[in-house]
Order: C-alpha cells, then structure tokens, then sequence
C-alpha cells in the first residue's frame, strides 16, 4: 500500500484544485486524509483507486458515500489487527 499526497490524487482523479478534494470529503465523496506528519495528509491509494472506479463505473453520489464509509471502517477494521 502506499500513500498519495493531494497532488498524486488529484492527478488520479483529474481534480484540477486542493480544493475540490476537499469539497468532495466534505459532502462525503472522498476519504478523509490520513497525518503522516505533523503539518502532512496523505490518502492510502487503494480508497483513490476505489473512488475512481466507481466514478467510471457510473455510481451515483449516494453509492460513492456508501463506498466511502466502507473504505473508513476499512482502516478501522486494520488497525484492530495491528
């Protein structure tokens, strides 16, 4: 797994601005960003991946927020067997 910075999702997604990502997280179309530092953000690229698929794929905004709170109970689900 790895971890994208905003300019390697945005480049994925083919968001031009910071801001429409986080647009996007605010009415829960994209996952929220993960610290890797004190002053850094970072998403897993497999949720990027994810996000993008089900945009090609034609989902709606209302399955894109479903697949976006999977993704979040996924990290959950991780941390429990670390």
């Amino acid at each position: 797994m790895a971890l994208w910075r905003i300019d390697a999702c945005k480049a994925e997604t083919g968001d031009r601005s910071n801001t429409s990502i986080y647009n996007a997280i605010r009415a829960g179309l994209f996952t929220r960003p993960v610290a890797i530092g004190q002053r850094a953000k970072a998403w897993p690229d497999y949720e990027v991946k994810a996000i993008v698929r089900a945009r090609i794929a034609g989902q709606s905004d209302g399955e894109i927020r479903e697949l976006v709170n999977r993704l979040h109970a996924k990290r959950i689900d991780q941390l429990a067997t670390v």
